[in-house]
Parts: C-alpha cells; sequence; structure tokens
C-alpha cells in the first residue's frame, strides 16, 4: 500500500520527478539499443556506409515488434493502474496475467512469420541489390529474440505503472549496458560484422527480460505473475487490446512510414537518401524519447488519480508535463537547426553521407519544436482510459496525414527528394493543432468538471 499511496498523496511535482527521471533516464539508455548498433555498423571499414544503409531497411521490423509490446504492455498497464486506484488489485493482477499470455503467443507468431518470409519482406521495405546482404544478416538473428524484446519492453511498463520507476529504468540499463560491451566484442573482435550487432542486441535483450520477469514474481512487487491469470480471457484482453491500439498505431506506422520513406527517396535520391533517412531517423528517436518517459512518468500518477477521482492531481501532472515537454522539444529544435553536421558525424565518417543529412534534418525536423503538445496530450488520453480519442490521433499524423504527403508533396515541388522531407513538419502542424484543441474540447473539461464536483462534495460534507 505504501506505492500506491505515493501516488495518491505525494506532492505531484515531487512525484512527476521521481517517476519521470527514472523513466527518462530508461528511455534514453533504450536508445543505444539501435544507436549504438547503428554508430558501430556505421564504421565498419570500407562497407560501413552500405552496411548502416541495409540495417536501416530493418528498421520497420523492429519497430513492427516493439509495436506489438505497446499494443499489450501500453493497453494493460493504465488499465492496471486504474484497477489499482479503485482498490482492486486482484483484477489488476488478472489483467498483468493475461498480458503475459498475450506477449508469449504473439512473440511466437512474429518469430515464425519473420523467419520464414526474411527476404521478401526486407525488399518490400526498400532494400536493394547493394544493402540486402546486410539487412537479412541483421534480421535473421535479431527476430529470434522477438520474446526477449517482447517482455522487456511490455511488461516493464507494469512495473513503472506501479510507481517502481527505478526498477524499470534499472531494466533497461542492464540490457543497454550489456549491449554496449557485446557490441565492439561481436563486431570488431570475433569480426561477425553485422550480425555481431543483432546478436548482442538479442544477447542483451534476453538478460534484462529474465530481469522484469523475476521482478513481477518477487516479493517487492505489488501485482504478482500468477499462473492461474495466464490463460487468456476476452473479457480481460479485449479492453487491453482496445486501449492499446493507440500506442501500436502509433509504433506501427511507424514502421510503414519508414518503408514509405525509403521507397520513395530510393526512387527520388537512391542509397545516399535511405542512408539519410536512417540517420534522421535515429536522431529523431533521440528528440522524443525522453518526453516519452517524462510521459511515461505522468501516466500512472493520471491513471491511478482518476481511478481515485482525484481530479487536481490529475490537472497538475498534466500541465507539468505539458510545459516540460515544450520546453524540451524547443530545446532539441534549436540544437538541431544550429548543428545539423554534428548530430550527422555521430553515424558516419562519409563526408557525402554527412552533408546531404546536414541540409535534410533542417527540413525533417523543422516543426519539432511543437510536438511537446502532441506528445503530452495525447499521452494523457491514453492515461485516462480513452481509447477512441487515442486511436483517432494516432491515426490522423501518420495514416491520414503524414503517408499521403509523402507522395502528394513531390507533385508540387521540383526538387523531389526536399519534398518527401517536408512531409513530415508539415504534417506535424496539423496534427498538434488538431490534438490539442480536441484535448482542450474534451478530456480537459471532464478533468475540470471532475474537480469543480469533487470541490462541491466537499463542501457539502462541510
Amino acid at each position: 500500500m505504501e506505492k500506491e499511496n505515493k501516488l495518491a498523496v505525494m506532492p505531484v511535482g515531487k512525484l512527476l520527478f521521481s517517476l519521470a527521471v527514472p523513466a527518462i533516464a530508461a528511455q534514453i539508455v533504450n536508445l543505444l539499443y539501435n544507436m549504438i548498433d547503428r554508430i558501430y555498423i556505421g564504421h565498419i571499414k570500407d562497407v560501413g556506409t552500405t552496411a548502416l544503409t541495409g540495417v536501416g531497411v530493418t528498421l520497420p521490423v523492429l519497430m513492427l515488434v516493439a509495436a506489438f509490446a505497446a499494443l499489450v504492455g501500453f493497453g494493460g498497464a493504465p488499465r492496471a493502474a486504474i484497477a489499482m486506484g479503485k482498490g482492486n488489485n486482484e483484477d489488476a493482477e488478472k489483467i498483468l496475467g493475461n498480458c503475459v499470455g498475450m506477449i508469449v503467443l504473439i512473440s511466437i507468431i512474429l518469430t515464425v512469420v519473420f523467419s520464414l518470409f526474411s527476404t521478401e519482406i526486407l525488399y518490400a521495405f526498400g532494400a536493394s541489390d547493394d544493402t540486402i546482404v546486410y539487412a537479412r544478416q541483421y534480421m535473421k538473428i535479431y527476430v529470434l529474440g522477438t520474446i526477449f524484446v517482447q517482455i522487456t519492453t511490455g511488461l516493464n511498463a507494469f512495473i513503472t505503472s506501479q510507481g517502481f520507476a527505478s526498477v524499470g529504468m534499472k531494466t533497461v540499463m542492464i540490457g543497454a549496458g550489456l549491449n554496449i560491451v557485446l557490441d565492439p566484442l561481436f563486431i570488431f573482435g570475433f569480426h561477425m560484422g553485422v550480425q555481431g550487432a543483432a546478436l548482442a542486441t538479442v544477447l542483451s535483450q534476453a538478460v534484462s527480460a529474465v530481469w522484469v520477469l523475476c521482478f513481477l514474481c518477487g516479493k517487492k512487487t505489488i501485482l504478482h505473475v500468477r499462473w492461474q491469470n495466464l490463460k487468456i480471457s476476452p473479457a480481460v484482453i479485449g479492453p487491453v487490446l482496445a486501449l492499446g491500439v493507440s500506442p501500436f498505431i502509433m509504433q506501427a506506422t511507424e514502421s510503414l512510414l519508414s518503408i514509405c520513406f525509403n521507397t520513395s527517396l530510393g526512387k527520388y535520391g537512391g542509397d545516399i537518401a535511405v542512408g539519410s533517412m536512417t540517420i534522421l531517423a535515429s536522431v529523431m528517436q533521440t528528440a522524443m524519447m525522453p518526453i516519452q518517459g517524462l510521459a511515461q512518468g505522468m501516466q500512472p500518477i493520471v491513471s491511478f488519480n482518476y481511478g481515485a477521482k482525484q481530479f487536481h492531481r490529475v490537472k497538475k501532472a498534466f500541465l507539468l508535463t505539458l510545459r516540460s515537454c515544450l520546453i524540451y522539444t524547443f530545446a532539441m529544435w534549436l540544437v538541431a537547426m544550429l548543428f545539423p553536421n554534428v548530430l550527422a558525424s555521430i553515424f558516419t565518417t562519409d563526408t557525402e553521407l554527412i552533408a546531404y543529412t546536414s541540409w535534410a534534418l533542417r527540413i525533417y525536423m523543422a516543426a519539432c519544436c511543437i510536438f511537446g503538445a502532441q506528445i503530452a496530450c495525447q499521452q494523457t488520453f491514453v492515461a485516462l482510459g480513452k481509447a477512441v480519442h487515442s486511436l483517432f490521433l494516432a491515426v490522423l499524423r501518420k495514416i491520414i496525414l503524414l503517408i499521403p504527403m509523402i507522395y502528394i508533396l513531390p507533385r508540387f515541388f521540383e526538387d523531389k527528394v526536399f519534398a518527401v522531407f517536408l512531409a513530415e513538419p508539415v504534417s506535424d502542424t496539423l496534427a498538434v493543432i488538431t490534438t490539442v484543441t480536441l484535448f482542450f474540447a474534451t478530456a480537459w473539461k471532464m478533468i475540470k468538471n471532475g474537480e469543480k464536483e469533487s470541490q462541491e462534495r466537499e463542501m457539502a460534507n462541510v
């Protein structure tokens, strides 16, 4: 109960800080899983640029694996937190158990599909005859660790949603730290190249997965994984998947976007444009991960207190998160506009690719300064259990706006590659305007009304 009470009584600013700092650290460290791979691969002698482009083609696969973890974990954790806020830990444990069973089932299906059709999938995702060999080498090993990625990402959300943010941070840090050590050993020490990078990632995720399971089966957790709850029940898993559809689409459409960008850029700009996109995606991930961590820190506060009808705490948590997100994204925008060549040189020593990426980065991240509002509002919808609203916003930005823009804008510009990169800031601007408008017209009004009713009840009791 001590951990539960913290979500209910600790000052919101202090509580958000205590939950967000480990979550942000975990998100930053989590970047290292993919970032370290790409940095080392980009510096492999003679073949680094081609190998980096090949691994970039596998990004849609990695994103799809993460998307299914989000479907279950980010749909289940808020539901469990809301149940905890109502004092119903038994239902919360049923949600956790069902999510474990669903993760195992999904992992088996994904591993079989990606293993059997790797070549066909990679060509569809934008691989060329020059890059397919590296893409295939990386993917065939990575997909064997799908179960570990699913457990680590999906179930770690249940750890942080209980208020154990520092434990959630350790989950990521253990795996990422091991990955940092194993990457150069396998890539350069054992001369395994791209395959070594994939193997290092799989082994690191396996260790993180064991850590997560040991904690959720141990004595310190509030919610426990119990055998009787592992059997999937439609009544339990249905609402979880309904809420998880939004973060799933956010992740899965990243995969679809990567395919659209890679195929369009390959058509108009060739392999160097695709290689540049690999770096742009990495930089954007770096920029957005910390505020996603902040939103994860906010989620258990909002979910728990919404379930407990403490609407004034919900409001405080949202406003503090919104301000923090906007300040951060503006700072990241400044860095991208002023020092794009520095960011590009982290991933490659190829001067031509650095120059190309520096030009593209200023276009691609032109509107990221306002994107903090998108993250804060959309994740609050998820934390409140508003599945329909969060689903609409997830579909809006990427499927309704960005993907069509990738193909429409080149029709109006002579520089086709410029037009493809321009699709990102145009879509981001329209999405932010829509999201903020919808949030304050619905969720914010609901929070304010709930707060007013609570105050009236308190006055009546007095």
